[in-house]
Protein backbone atom coordinates (compact mmCIF):
# COMPACT_ATOMS: atom_id res chain seq x y z
CA UNK A 1 0.00 0.00 0.00
CA UNK A 2 2.22 2.74 -1.34
CA UNK A 3 -0.38 5.42 -2.14
CA UNK A 4 -2.64 6.64 0.66
CA UNK A 5 -5.38 9.25 0.30
CA UNK A 6 -6.14 11.02 3.60
CA UNK A 7 -9.31 13.12 3.53
CA UNK A 8 -8.53 16.24 5.57
CA UNK A 9 -11.83 18.01 5.99
CA UNK A 10 -10.87 20.75 8.44
CA UNK A 11 -8.60 21.65 11.31
CA UNK A 12 -9.81 18.81 13.56
CA UNK A 13 -8.25 16.04 11.46
CA UNK A 14 -5.18 15.30 13.62
CA UNK A 15 -6.43 11.81 14.71
CA UNK A 16 -6.98 10.90 11.06
CA UNK A 17 -3.46 12.00 10.16
CA UNK A 18 -2.02 9.98 13.05
CA UNK A 19 -3.70 6.86 11.67
CA UNK A 20 -2.62 7.67 8.12
CA UNK A 21 1.00 8.07 9.24
CA UNK A 22 0.95 4.73 11.08
CA UNK A 23 -0.25 3.04 7.89
CA UNK A 24 2.27 4.88 5.71
CA UNK A 25 5.16 3.88 7.96
CA UNK A 26 4.03 0.27 7.85
CA UNK A 27 4.38 0.18 4.06
CA UNK A 28 6.78 3.01 3.25
CA UNK A 29 3.84 4.80 1.62
CA UNK A 30 3.12 8.32 0.44
CA UNK A 31 0.23 10.26 2.00
CA UNK A 32 -1.81 12.60 -0.17
CA UNK A 33 -3.73 15.00 2.02
CA UNK A 34 -6.96 15.97 0.23
CA UNK A 35 -9.16 18.96 0.89
CA UNK A 36 -12.25 19.50 -1.25
CA UNK A 37 -13.91 22.92 -1.24
CA UNK A 38 -17.61 22.97 -2.07
CA UNK A 39 -18.79 25.80 -4.30
CA UNK A 40 -22.05 26.96 -2.71
CA UNK A 41 -24.53 29.53 -3.96
CA UNK A 42 -27.53 31.10 -2.29
CA UNK A 43 -30.52 31.82 -4.50
CA UNK A 44 -32.53 34.72 -3.10
CA UNK A 45 -35.49 36.24 -4.86
CA UNK A 46 -36.68 39.82 -4.39
CA UNK A 47 -35.33 42.23 -6.97
CA UNK A 48 -32.30 44.39 -6.31
CA UNK A 49 -32.35 43.82 -2.57
CA UNK A 50 -32.47 40.08 -3.14
CA UNK A 51 -29.49 40.26 -5.48
CA UNK A 52 -27.41 42.18 -2.97
CA UNK A 53 -28.25 39.72 -0.18
CA UNK A 54 -27.40 36.77 -2.42
CA UNK A 55 -24.05 38.26 -3.39
CA UNK A 56 -23.15 38.94 0.23
CA UNK A 57 -24.05 35.38 1.23
CA UNK A 58 -21.91 34.03 -1.61
CA UNK A 59 -18.95 36.11 -0.49
CA UNK A 60 -19.38 35.00 3.11
CA UNK A 61 -19.53 31.31 2.12
CA UNK A 62 -16.47 31.72 -0.06
CA UNK A 63 -14.50 33.38 2.74
CA UNK A 64 -15.53 30.71 5.24
CA UNK A 65 -14.62 27.93 2.82
CA UNK A 66 -11.23 29.45 2.12
CA UNK A 67 -10.60 29.86 5.85
CA UNK A 68 -11.37 26.17 6.41
CA UNK A 69 -9.12 25.18 3.54
CA UNK A 70 -6.21 27.26 4.86
CA UNK A 71 -6.74 25.78 8.31
CA UNK A 72 -6.65 22.23 6.88
CA UNK A 73 -3.55 22.96 4.81
CA UNK A 74 -1.74 24.47 7.80
CA UNK A 75 -2.65 21.49 9.98
CA UNK A 76 -1.38 19.03 7.38
CA UNK A 77 1.92 20.86 6.85
CA UNK A 78 2.50 21.34 10.58
CA UNK A 79 1.71 17.70 11.38
CA UNK A 80 4.06 16.33 8.74
CA UNK A 81 6.83 18.72 9.76
CA UNK A 82 6.52 17.70 13.42
CA UNK A 83 6.83 14.02 12.45
CA UNK A 84 9.74 14.50 10.08
CA UNK A 85 7.78 13.62 6.92
CA UNK A 86 8.87 15.54 3.80
CA UNK A 87 6.01 17.31 2.01
CA UNK A 88 6.13 17.78 -1.73
CA UNK A 89 9.53 16.21 -2.28
CA UNK A 90 9.66 13.04 -4.35
CA UNK A 91 10.29 10.20 -1.90
CA UNK A 92 11.97 6.91 -2.76
CA UNK A 93 11.00 3.98 -0.59
CA UNK A 94 10.52 6.15 2.49
CA UNK A 95 7.41 7.86 3.83
CA UNK A 96 6.45 11.09 2.07
CA UNK A 97 3.48 13.41 1.77
CA UNK A 98 1.84 15.89 -0.56
CA UNK A 99 -1.09 18.29 -0.36
CA UNK A 100 -3.92 18.36 -2.90
CA UNK A 101 -6.91 20.68 -3.24
CA UNK A 102 -9.95 20.05 -5.40
CA UNK A 103 -13.17 21.95 -6.06
CA UNK A 104 -16.40 20.08 -5.43
CA UNK A 105 -18.29 18.38 -2.66
CA UNK A 106 -15.94 16.29 -0.55
CA UNK A 107 -17.75 12.97 -0.86
CA UNK A 108 -18.05 13.21 -4.66
CA UNK A 109 -14.38 14.16 -5.06
CA UNK A 110 -13.27 11.24 -2.89
CA UNK A 111 -15.56 8.84 -4.77
CA UNK A 112 -13.76 9.66 -8.02
CA UNK A 113 -10.18 10.45 -7.01
CA UNK A 114 -9.95 7.52 -4.61
CA UNK A 115 -9.97 5.02 -7.48
CA UNK A 116 -6.24 5.50 -8.09
CA UNK A 117 -5.09 5.03 -4.48
CA UNK A 118 -4.18 1.84 -2.63
CA UNK A 119 -5.96 2.96 0.54
CA UNK A 120 -8.42 5.74 1.40
CA UNK A 121 -8.34 7.06 4.97
CA UNK A 122 -11.44 8.81 6.30
CA UNK A 123 -12.61 9.91 9.72
CA UNK A 124 -15.22 7.98 11.67
CA UNK A 125 -18.52 9.86 11.31
CA UNK A 126 -19.54 11.64 14.49
CA UNK A 127 -23.21 11.51 13.47
CA UNK A 128 -25.53 10.04 10.88
CA UNK A 129 -26.48 11.93 7.71
CA UNK A 130 -23.27 13.99 7.87
CA UNK A 131 -20.69 14.90 5.24
CA UNK A 132 -18.26 12.51 6.95
CA UNK A 133 -20.72 9.62 6.55
CA UNK A 134 -21.41 10.57 2.91
CA UNK A 135 -17.65 10.63 2.28
CA UNK A 136 -17.21 7.18 3.82
CA UNK A 137 -20.06 5.74 1.76
CA UNK A 138 -18.88 7.25 -1.53
CA UNK A 139 -15.39 5.92 -0.81
CA UNK A 140 -16.93 2.47 -0.29
CA UNK A 141 -19.37 2.40 -3.20
CA UNK A 142 -17.68 4.54 -5.86
CA UNK A 143 -13.95 3.75 -5.73
CA UNK A 144 -13.54 -0.04 -5.65
CA UNK A 145 -10.71 0.49 -3.15
CA UNK A 146 -10.31 -0.40 0.56
CA UNK A 147 -11.24 2.28 3.06
CA UNK A 148 -9.50 2.74 6.40
CA UNK A 149 -11.80 4.41 8.93
CA UNK A 150 -9.71 6.19 11.54
CA UNK A 151 -10.92 6.19 15.16
CA UNK A 152 -11.57 9.46 17.04
CA UNK A 153 -8.46 8.84 19.16
CA UNK A 154 -5.47 7.25 17.41
CA UNK A 155 -3.87 4.06 18.69
CA UNK A 156 -0.14 3.54 19.18
CA UNK A 157 0.04 0.94 16.39
CA UNK A 158 -1.93 -0.38 13.47
CA UNK A 159 -2.08 -3.86 11.99
CA UNK A 160 -0.10 -5.74 14.64
CA UNK A 161 -3.13 -7.55 16.11
CA UNK A 162 -5.92 -7.91 13.56
CA UNK A 163 -9.47 -9.12 13.99
CA UNK A 164 -11.28 -10.25 10.84
CA UNK A 165 -15.04 -9.87 11.33
CA UNK A 166 -16.09 -12.85 9.22
CA UNK A 167 -19.65 -13.60 8.11
CA UNK A 168 -19.00 -15.70 5.00
CA UNK A 169 -20.18 -12.96 2.62
CA UNK A 170 -18.86 -11.74 -0.72
CA UNK A 171 -18.27 -8.27 0.76
CA UNK A 172 -16.10 -9.62 3.56
CA UNK A 173 -14.22 -11.95 1.22
CA UNK A 174 -13.33 -8.98 -0.97
CA UNK A 175 -12.28 -6.91 2.04
CA UNK A 176 -9.98 -9.69 3.25
CA UNK A 177 -8.37 -9.84 -0.21
CA UNK A 178 -7.81 -6.08 -0.25
CA UNK A 179 -6.45 -6.14 3.31
CA UNK A 180 -3.85 -8.86 2.64
CA UNK A 181 -0.88 -6.43 2.86
CA UNK A 182 -1.90 -5.78 6.49
CA UNK A 183 -2.64 -9.42 7.26
CA UNK A 184 0.72 -10.58 5.90
CA UNK A 185 2.55 -8.18 8.25
CA UNK A 186 0.45 -8.84 11.36
CA UNK A 187 1.86 -10.62 14.40
CA UNK A 188 -1.59 -11.95 15.33
CA UNK A 189 -4.72 -12.56 13.22
CA UNK A 190 -8.01 -13.86 14.59
CA UNK A 191 -10.93 -14.72 12.32
CA UNK A 192 -14.10 -14.28 14.36
CA UNK A 193 -17.60 -15.31 13.31
CA UNK A 194 -20.79 -14.86 15.32
CA UNK A 195 -23.48 -17.46 15.87
CA UNK A 196 -26.60 -16.51 13.94
CA UNK A 197 -24.84 -13.83 11.87
CA UNK A 198 -23.40 -15.93 9.03
CA UNK A 199 -24.49 -15.82 5.40
CA UNK A 200 -24.42 -19.08 3.40
CA UNK A 201 -20.71 -19.46 2.75
CA UNK A 202 -17.36 -20.60 4.12
CA UNK A 203 -16.75 -20.74 7.86
CA UNK A 204 -14.11 -18.90 9.87
CA UNK A 205 -12.12 -22.16 9.87
CA UNK A 206 -12.21 -22.19 6.05
CA UNK A 207 -10.87 -18.64 5.88
CA UNK A 208 -8.15 -19.34 8.42
CA UNK A 209 -7.08 -22.30 6.28
CA UNK A 210 -6.80 -20.08 3.21
CA UNK A 211 -4.74 -17.53 5.13
CA UNK A 212 -2.44 -20.31 6.34
CA UNK A 213 -1.53 -21.03 2.71
CA UNK A 214 -0.21 -17.46 2.61
CA UNK A 215 1.90 -17.97 5.70
CA UNK A 216 -0.57 -16.23 8.02
CA UNK A 217 -1.10 -18.21 11.22
CA UNK A 218 -4.70 -17.14 11.81
CA UNK A 219 -6.84 -18.42 14.66
CA UNK A 220 -10.51 -19.15 13.84
CA UNK A 221 -13.18 -18.64 16.50
CA UNK A 222 -16.98 -18.93 16.35
CA UNK A 223 -18.58 -17.11 19.28
CA UNK A 224 -22.07 -16.83 20.70
CA UNK A 225 -23.84 -13.51 20.79
CA UNK A 226 -25.29 -13.75 24.32
CA UNK A 227 -28.09 -11.31 23.41
CA UNK A 228 -25.66 -8.87 21.78
CA UNK A 229 -25.87 -7.65 18.19
CA UNK A 230 -23.16 -8.90 15.78
CA UNK A 231 -21.62 -5.42 15.67
CA UNK A 232 -21.37 -5.35 19.46
CA UNK A 233 -19.81 -8.83 19.49
CA UNK A 234 -17.13 -7.89 16.95
CA UNK A 235 -16.19 -4.73 18.89
CA UNK A 236 -16.18 -6.61 22.21
CA UNK A 237 -13.94 -9.32 20.76
CA UNK A 238 -11.59 -6.73 19.28
CA UNK A 239 -11.28 -5.06 22.67
CA UNK A 240 -10.74 -8.41 24.39
CA UNK A 241 -7.74 -9.34 22.23
CA UNK A 242 -6.32 -5.81 22.12
CA UNK A 243 -6.78 -5.54 18.35
CA UNK A 244 -5.36 -2.46 16.65
CA UNK A 245 -7.16 -3.15 13.35
CA UNK A 246 -10.46 -4.70 12.27
CA UNK A 247 -11.19 -6.02 8.78
CA UNK A 248 -14.92 -5.84 7.99
CA UNK A 249 -16.99 -6.22 4.84
CA UNK A 250 -19.35 -3.25 4.51
CA UNK A 251 -23.10 -3.50 4.08
CA UNK A 252 -23.77 -7.18 3.51
CA UNK A 253 -27.33 -6.02 4.09
CA UNK A 254 -28.46 -2.99 2.08
CA UNK A 255 -27.73 0.50 3.35
CA UNK A 256 -31.46 1.28 3.49
CA UNK A 257 -32.20 -1.81 5.58
CA UNK A 258 -29.36 -0.95 7.96
CA UNK A 259 -30.57 2.64 8.27
CA UNK A 260 -34.01 1.37 9.31
CA UNK A 261 -33.22 -1.78 11.29
CA UNK A 262 -29.56 -1.37 12.15
CA UNK A 263 -26.77 -3.78 11.30
CA UNK A 264 -23.20 -4.74 12.11
CA UNK A 265 -21.66 -2.31 9.60
CA UNK A 266 -23.64 0.69 10.83
CA UNK A 267 -22.93 -0.14 14.47
CA UNK A 268 -19.19 -0.45 13.84
CA UNK A 269 -19.10 2.75 11.76
CA UNK A 270 -20.66 4.72 14.61
CA UNK A 271 -18.99 3.03 17.59
CA UNK A 272 -15.54 1.66 16.65
CA UNK A 273 -12.60 2.94 18.69
CA UNK A 274 -9.99 1.16 16.56
CA UNK A 275 -9.06 1.52 12.89
CA UNK A 276 -11.33 -0.48 10.59
CA UNK A 277 -10.64 -1.53 6.99
CA UNK A 278 -13.90 -1.62 5.06
CA UNK A 279 -14.83 -2.51 1.47
CA UNK A 280 -17.97 -3.39 -0.43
Amino acid sequence: MKTLLAVVGDGTAAPLLETALLAARRFGGRITGLNALTAEYAVVFGGEMGFSISSEVDRTLEREGQDRREQARALFSSFMRQHGVPVGAVAGDGVGAEWREEAGRQNAVVGQLGRVFDLIIVERPARLASLAEATLEDALFETGRPVLMAPPAPLASIGERVLVAWNGSTETARTVALAMPFLERATSVQVVSVEGAMTPGPSSVDLAGMLARHGIAAIARHVTSRERTPGEVFLDEAKEIGADLMVKGAYTQSRLRQMIFGGATRHIIMEANLPVILAH
